[in-house]
């Protein structure tokens, strides 16, 4: 118990020497610092025209309020939704050059890998800055320096005040928790062969943070190799790694003694996004309390809370209907986490038909509640009963008049969508979110419940009959399922496959309202119109906000969203160039809009290929093999072979092995 002040303490005083004061409102430029190559800054005026090739980093710039000068970013930069509006000048590893130089750029933020971007730039006009984030100190200092660059110290200091905030009430949970029960914990990385993060890794710090305990092997660096000597003596009882690390866990931790450790038999494997895991940024406090949650869930949920279950505050939710009093978005700490809970407030009893509850009448307040992950493991023990207990005991509600669905879309993503047509107005009040559990109904396997993750609350200005009520759930679903087809959204079962008709769990709560009579709400009614254009809308601007999906969105995200990794497309082939080239070479290709367009036809085609609607794939071949032939500059008979490095839909298979191809006989052999 003892630990906590300290740890509180010295986080204050930390952020007291990176943050002397208040920021001065006569801050002038300029701006003059050293980076972590030893070079010295000076930013002379407020940047224009900024590239950042540095995920982390644009994460904090568009953190802190400075993304509307951000004119270039990598494909990788996907946090915060806006990043994915901004131009990509290709991938984190081999960012194009020339694009670069296309902005004019008068800032690029650079990593230690963009040798060729540094030396094209540096010495010239324009400032080329690579900051360093290896230790928490060295993101809050990045933080403050960016607020800095772009005259946004105050924002900057906010955000490393809620970082600050999240890991001193980390601390304060794990404190409890006496040594003898502190987990082992070992973050998994590696393809080949098992590999971890160094001793010296800020990955270890965020186990450390998380009140777990890292192994020290006595090696320093980004990823060092794991022995079974050194895998079986540390003995890890829980394991956890990105999106990208679980084939190879499935296939590396069921040898011999690597399944023989605490974390694989009993199934304490855990995986989480790639951008909270492998780097520092913005989210990192919200990271370490995530990982802290899945170490010592069980401890958690038997543990009193650190501060007591309280109601926050709320804001107000604009909804242009006569019989609802008021709406509001209410945030209450429950369980030591920020709850957020719509409640929309009518001024008389009304009948709704929700998928999650039934037919209900007399309900006086309709909801959607968002759940932080923290909780998730808590609340799937609990039970559907249980969980929607406590909320509504938190929130000071009645179950008997108040209907509510459950998520985990964060309610600042809520998408609150009106449609009028001559009197008659339709709300749809949308949360979605479809990266986890994106379904194909009928292809793929349903495994599990939880409350819905695409929820939508259908209220108009008429009075809707049971029956137009009951009809309005179809309309809602299809217009779902359309923005999800039109927006390429996949299946995260089978997305190389399948496009997702929805996700495994969703809800729709219809309110009956008031007004002018209605019985039918279905597609060839003007109801059901203006339903299906407000859940359409609503779903494609919830998506977005949730999960930085936007609807037009690049080849390179939606080869990501296939789960299709250019740098591992490439196998064992006999053209001579090196894997690493080719994979560079494609990239570079994609970026130029003949070839992105040639990819993008075949994803359609595929779709339509596996779905049975194209049977001959002949005149396909052909444009494959002039593709080939123009990439290359070369007839196609004098083109080598190239093997992917796996199995992939039968149609891009054909085209990625098309552009391959063209690239291989293009750049000639590798080089020695």
């Amino acid at each position: 118990m003892r630990r906590t002040p300290f740890i509180f303490t010295s986080t204050l005083l930390l952020l007291s020497f990176l943050f002397p004061g208040k920021p001065s409102s006569t801050f002038a430029y300029p701006v003059q610092f050293e980076d972590a190559d030893h070079r010295v800054v000076t930013i002379t005026a407020s940047p224009r025209r900024v590239v950042s090739l540095v995920p982390s980093v644009t994460e904090i710039i568009l953190s802190v309020g400075g993304g509307d000068v951000v004119r270039g970013v990598t494909y990788h930069d996907t946090y915060p939704p806006e990043a994915a509006r901004i131009p990509n000048v290709g991938g984190f590893f081999a960012p194009c050059v020339d694009r670069i130089q296309e902005i004019a750029p008068d800032v690029i933020f650079v990593s230690d890998l963009h040798r060729e971007v540094i030396e094209t730039f540096e010495g010239g006009p324009v400032a080329v800055i690579r900051l360093r984030l290896d230790t928490f100190p060295d993101l809050f200092r990045t933080i403050r320096l960016i607020g800095e660059i772009f005259h946004e110290e105050e924002r900057a200091a906010v955000l490393s005040a809620d970082i600050t905030r999240e890991l001193d009430h980390t601390a304060r949970k794990t404190a409890r928790i006496p040594s003898p029960e502190k987990q082992r914990v070992i973050r998994f990385m590696g393809r080949e062969s098992v590999m971890t993060p160094g001793d010296d890794s800020f990955q270890n710090g965020m186990i450390r943070s998380a009140g777990g305990i890292p192994p020290s092997l006595g090696k320093n660096g980004k990823a060092v190799p794991v022995t079974l000597a050194e895998w079986t003596a540390f003995n890890p009882q829980t394991i956890y790694g990105c999106g990208g690390d679980r084939d190879a866990a499935e296939r590396l931790l069921n040898r011999p003694g690597w399944k023989d450790v605490d974390a694989v038999k009993n199934g304490r494997i855990f995986y989480f996004p790639c951008d909270l895991t492998c780097r520092l940024s913005s989210r990192t406090g919200d990271f370490v309390s995530c990982l802290s949650s899945r170490i010592y869930d069980e401890q958690y949920d038997g543990a009193p809370p650190v501060a007591p279950d309280v109601t926050l505050g709320s804001r107000p939710v604009d909804i242009p209907l006569s019989w609802v009093a008021n709406a509001e978005i209410r945030d209450t700490r429950i369980h030591d986490f920020v709850h957020k809970t719509l409640l929309v407030h009518f001024t008389r009893p009304m009948a709704v038909t929700s998928t999650l509850e039934g037919f209900r009448e007399k309900i006086r307040a309709v909801g959607n509640s968002y759940s932080p992950p923290q909780c998730w493991g808590r609340y799937h023990r609990m039970g559907l009963a249980g969980s929607r207990e406590g909320l509504l005991a938190a929130i000071a509600r009645s179950g008997k008049d108040t209907s509510l669905l459950f998520t985990g879309a964060d309610m600042d993503n809520l998408s609150v969508q009106a449609k009028t047509c001559k009197g008659m107005t339709v709300v749809a009040l949308v949360t979605a979110g479809v990266e986890s559990n994106a379904v194909r109904m009928s292809r793929d396997t349903g495994a599990y419940y939880e409350p819905g993750t695409i929820n939508m609350i259908l209220m108009s200005n008429m009075r809707l009959s049971p029956r137009a009520m009951n009809r309005a759930v179809i309309s809602a679903t299809e217009a779902k399922t359309a923005a999800l087809w039109d927006m390429d959204i996949r299946s995260s079962q089978t997305g190389r496959v399948h496009p997702a008709t929805g996700t495994g769990t969703d809800n729709i709560i219809v309110v009956e309202g008031h007004g002018t009579p209605i019985d039918n709400a279905g597609g060839h009614s003007k109801m059901g119109e203006l339903i299906a254009d407000a859940v359409y809308a609503g779903v494609r601007e919830a998506v977005f906000k949730q999960n930085g999906i936007p609807p037009k969105r690049t080849v390179f995200q939606r080869l990501s969203d296939r789960r299709i990794s250019l740098f591992g497309l490439v196998g064992n082939c006999d053209c001579g160039t090196r894997k690493t080239e080719l994979g560079k070479a494609l990239e570079q290709l994609l970026l130029e809009d003949p070839y992105a367009g040639f990819l993008e036809m075949a994803f359609a085609v595929s779709d339509q290929y596996e779905s049975g609607l194209i049977s001959d794939l002949s005149a396909f071949q052909a444009l494959c093999d002039r593709m080939s032939e123009k990439i290359a500059g070369m007839p196609v008979s004098k083109i080598p072979k190239v093997n992917l490095g796996e199995p992939l839909p039968r149609v891009l298979e054909t085209a990625l092995k098309a552009m391959l191809k063209g690239l291989a006989a293009k750049t000639g052999p590798a080089r020695p």
